[in-house]
């Protein structure tokens, strides 16, 4: 028969731990300072996506405009989305018929002054988060129809609205269009600055 093994001696409370022994659970927890040397040296193998980064780029791939065209933008507008040109090459080709199945609102044409709080209502009934591309030269400044005096047109729809990409032309080509929306997808990713306003 095998002696039975001795227990281990009780340390007094006052005496400093043996060598080699586990250090308490507080003395584990890293500080701050330890924890931003770590994220840097991992930093080249390991990358970290946050939510925002990965729901934003399923925002700007599957963008879907609203059926709305005010003068002759709105044919331009229309053959970027035909056959030839082909928006749902970019996930932009679904026009939806309501504003609140929409996210991206493509003011293409003139404004008239009666015009404005209708497309501001449209714009307020969109769920958020949500877009605005202003199309061809009425809508950015008013265009030819600019002159003093004038009383019928909207020098700009800057004025009643946040516009994220401007499309300068008289009326601008689809090419344009499409040149615009990738940048609005390129701002939306995160890659561009900020909405102001």
């Amino acid at each position: 028969m095998t002696a039975p093994l001795d227990p281990e001696p009780k340390a007094d409370a006052g005496a400093a731990p043996p060598a080699g022994s586990r250090p308490g659970p507080t003395s584990t927890t890293p500080t701050d300072r330890e924890l931003a040397q770590l994220a840097d040296d991992a930093a080249p193998w390991v990358r970290l996506a946050m939510v925002e980064d990965v729901l934003n780029l399923a925002r700007a791939n599957s963008l879907w405009p609203l059926t709305f065209g005010l003068a002759c933008c709105a044919i331009e507008m229309m053959a970027a989305g035909a056959s030839r040109y082909d928006l749902d090459r970019f996930g932009v080709g679904l026009f939806r018929p309501s504003p609140r199945q929409a996210d991206l609102m493509i003011l293409a044409g003139t404004i008239s002054r009666k015009m404005a709080p209708v497309i501001r209502t449209l714009w307020d009934q969109m769920p958020g988060p949500k877009w605005a591309i202003a199309m061809g030269g009425c809508t950015i400044s008013g265009g030819p129809f600019k002159y003093p005096g004038e009383y019928a047109i909207s020098e700009g729809a800057e004025k009643f609205m946040p516009i994220d990409v401007h499309v300068p032309g008289c009326p601008p080509r689809p090419e344009a269009l499409i040149a615009g929306i990738l940048k609005l997808q390129e701002k939306i990713k995160g890659h561009g600055l900020e909405r102001a306003g």
